[in-house]
């Protein structure tokens, strides 16, 4: 299963007066885009719901249990000390199949740190505790994650940064080449690139299953 979301289009770090898609004269008109050190949060698809079976292993219809999803999904960071530390909150809201008596469902939860799109810098498997009351067939939960990354490892290297920032005027040949399409340059900014990522904890025939269905 990759854990992977979409990277930025430009990464460029800059006053923290700018604003991501200012325009200004100084650059000739370019386009600012602001990089932040704080991780990227999100949800990596097929891992936002979860199906469980009565009886285990069948995948039929009619054996549906109790499914779940995740939502609401809220990230916050604090990047003022060495430390960048992201805390995402979320909503797991569960439904069973039928209304009967009072009843706990524990699900698991990932919560990692993703450097690079590829590479998992740091997990943690956490537990979602439904409560159904009697009679009632919906439950929810909300769950508070964190990770914490170093600064110096999401901050770019001085000279990458010298190269993402430098002016470039419209004519000249240095313009109409892409700095990320510097290998040395996009490999930099992978590795100072980092991901929040939370979701279901899934075993192979639960992947499977959402893939499929």
């Amino acid at each position: 299963m990759k854990l992977r979301l979409a990277a930025l289009a430009a990464v460029v770090l800059l006053s923290a007066c700018r604003h991501a898609g200012d325009i200004t004269a100084e650059n000739g008109g370019g386009v600012y885009a602001v990089r932040s050190a704080c991780p990227i949060a999100g949800v990596p698809a097929g891992t936002g719901d979860i199906t469980l079976f009565n009886p285990p292993g069948s995948t039929d219809s009619t054996a549906i249990d109790v499914t779940a999803a995740i939502t609401d999904v809220r990230a916050t960071c604090q990047d003022g000390g060495a430390d960048v530390v992201s805390t995402v909150t979320f909503t797991v809201v569960g439904l069973r199949r039928a209304p009967g008596p009072a009843r706990q469902v524990v699900l698991p939860y990932f919560d990692v740190a993703l450097r690079g799109g590829t590479e998992i810098a740091a997990k943690q498997v956490g537990q979602a505790v439904l409560n159904f009351a009697p009679g009632d067939v919906h439950a929810w939960a909300r769950v508070q994650a964190s990770v914490r990354v170093n600064r110096a490892a999401a901050t770019l290297p001085a000279n990458v940064r010298q190269i993402l920032t430098r002016p470039r005027k419209a004519g000249e040949a240095e313009a109409a080449v892409d700095p990320m399409s510097d290998p040395a340059v996009a490999k930099a900014v992978a590795n100072a690139t980092f991901e929040h990522l939370v979701g279901f904890e899934l075993t192979q025939d639960q992947i499977k299953y959402n893939v499929t269905r």
